[in-house]
């Protein structure tokens, strides 16, 4: 970071942001169910390269907005040799990048805005999290004293009313329905970029109503309803723990897609900070309007990020990582139930249930480490993050280390660890107890690992019996659908005695039982038309 004069502050570089990238995207409509496949190759009419505007928009404001000279969201070169060192008694390690790498407190809340999702910037008063907020109004095109207006700000006496809307007194008086009232509604409500500022100051019943807006998109009140559209949310916390004058609802912070931390400022650029108070510079003030987003561009580089594949090696690995969360094997008798969620219901503590699961080696087992498994919810916000993550640094498909470097942030509140697991109690794994991003990398890493020694990519059994069941089962014959049974009964019998239940074991039985009643009900059905 360098100091510019204020006249070139709001100047956006004519060279390319990364090499080898800038070719126009296809203008694509689709749907959510293209969300995991990607879209077709179907070109429409080509506009302006999206990914190239939101990586000028991000180096602004890494070099002009927000000092935060930190690239926690590494990544490398395969081709290059990488470079590490180690400092002071700890060995702290200092990997130096060898692609593109970026500040995760920059780069998650841009994102966000490009999947329209739900970010919570947490950290201590003054580090910058209502800035980064507020820059992301103005990159939506809205002029920054409205941005500032509209923001929503957290306080114990805030009521539904004063955030959403209020009755018009003319009408409480007249009206003999609730259906006669009209309401005013707060012009917040249909921004493309929402801002709730310490949303953890909000009573719990306002917190209910905004939960509303969060998951479905619509507020009611006096039985008026307001559609508020898709957008952005950007919400932000003074503490990590979800604490504050109240504690926040589970359902409220389950519906935040990804949490981003304020970094520490780095002393060694006071200067800038002495540059902006002599020239009284405020950087959302001097939004260059290269990098600004209308409503057209902003529809259309979501639709561009969903575009963007997962290879099938990706999601594999994906489903192998979810697939190791979820097994309680003494939570309950039938198969199905034998699940961290179930325990939860039953209101029994997760970490004794699992301390009796004795048939694994509960230090290295992976599921062993966390309280809790992947909802849906997020393993949906995780597969769109890792899609913009590629989309930003302009690849054509998801890649192993796109989902890598999201994952810490999305399931940051998605999963709990189980600080109780005898896999905390090694003291070179101490720090994982508090470091939650560097913990959820590493339970990451080991599944790819364990992934990788597998050989899955070459040797999936069940993958197989998948597939063949997703091709169609129209006009499958009698003897080809007894085959396939015979195959899937003989691959669980040879699962008997030779292998303990991990994660992954349990969802490929759960996954074969499911092919197995598929065509079972198909011979039934076979044998009742007489095909």
């Amino acid at each position: 970071m360098t100091t510019h004069p204020a006249e070139t502050f709001s100047q956006v570089s004519a060279a390319p942001t990364r090499a080898g990238t800038g070719a126009p995207r296809a203008r694509l409509d689709l749907d959510v169910d293209q969300l995991f496949s990607g879209a077709d190759a179907h070109t429409g009419a080509v506009g302006p390269a999206l990914d190239e505007k939101l990586r000028q928009a991000y180096f602004w404001m890494v070099n002009h907005g927000i000092i935060s000279p930190h690239y926690d969201v590494e990544f490398h070169d395969p081709d290059r040799p990488r470079t590490r060192f180690r400092l002071g008694d700890s060995k702290a390690e200092v990997d130096l990048p060898t692609d593109q790498s970026y500040s995760s407190f920059v780069l998650l809340p841009l994102l966000t805005f490009a999947v329209r999702g739900r970010c919570l910037l947490v950290g201590g008063p003054g580090r910058g999290k209502t800035a980064s907020a507020v820059l992301m109004g103005v990159l939506a095109g809205y002029p920054v004293r409205e941005v500032r207006r509209a923001m929503q700000h957290g306080h114990p006496q805030l009521t539904v009313q004063d955030m959403f809307g209020t009755p018009l007194p003319s009408d409480l008086v007249a009206a003999k329905s609730l259906a006669d009232i009209d309401v005013a509604w707060r012009s917040w409500l249909g921004r493309r970029v929402k801002i709730v500022d310490e949303y953890n100051r909000i009573p719990t019943r306002t917190q209910s109503a905004l939960l509303t807006v969060l998951a479905d998109g619509y507020v009611e009140v006096f039985d008026q309803v307001y559609e508020t559209g898709a957008a952005a949310w950007y919400l932000t916390a003074n503490d990590d723990a979800g604490g504050g004058t109240f504690q926040v609802v589970d359902a409220l912070r389950d519906r935040i897609d990804v949490v981003v931390k304020a970094l520490s400022f780095n002393s060694r650029f006071v200067g800038d900070l002495v540059d902006r108070a002599e020239r009284r510079l405020r950087p959302e003030e001097h939004v260059p309007p290269a990098v600004v987003f209308d409503a057209d561009e902003h529809d259309r580089l979501h639709r561009e990020v969903v575009a963007v594949p997962v290879p099938q090696h990706v999601r594999r690995r994906l489903e192998y990582f979810a697939a190791q969360l979820e097994l309680a094997e003494k939570g309950a008798v039938q198969l199905e139930y034998r699940t961290k969620d179930t325990v939860r219901l039953a209101g029994e503590d997760p970490h004794r249930v699992l301390a009796q699961d004795t048939g694994r080696d509960l230090r290295a087992d992976i599921g062993a480490q966390t309280l809790n498994g992947l909802s849906v919810r997020a393993l949906q916000s995780l597969v769109l993050y890792a899609k913009a993550m590629a989309y930003f640094r302009g690849q054509p498909e998801v890649g192993l280390d796109d989902l890598r470097a999201v994952l810490p942030f999305v399931l940051h509140d998605k999963l709990q660890p189980d600080l109780a697991s005898p896999s905390f109690e090694d003291p070179a794994r101490e720090a994982l107890r508090i470091d939650r991003v560097s913990w959820l990398r590493d339970l990451f890493d080991s599944a790819c690992v364990l992934y990788d020694a597998e050989g899955l990519d070459t040797d999936d059994p069940v993958g197989a019996v998948l597939d063949e069941l997703h091709a169609g089962l129209d006009g499958l014959p009698e003897a080809e659908v007894r085959r396939r049974l015979a195959h899937i009964e003989g691959i669980l019998a040879g699962w008997q005695d030779t292998t303990k239940l991990h994660g992954s074991l349990y969802e490929d039985a759960l996954a074969l039982k499911y092919a197995h009643q598929r065509y079972s009900g198909y011979l039934a059905w076979l044998r009742w038309s007489g095909a």
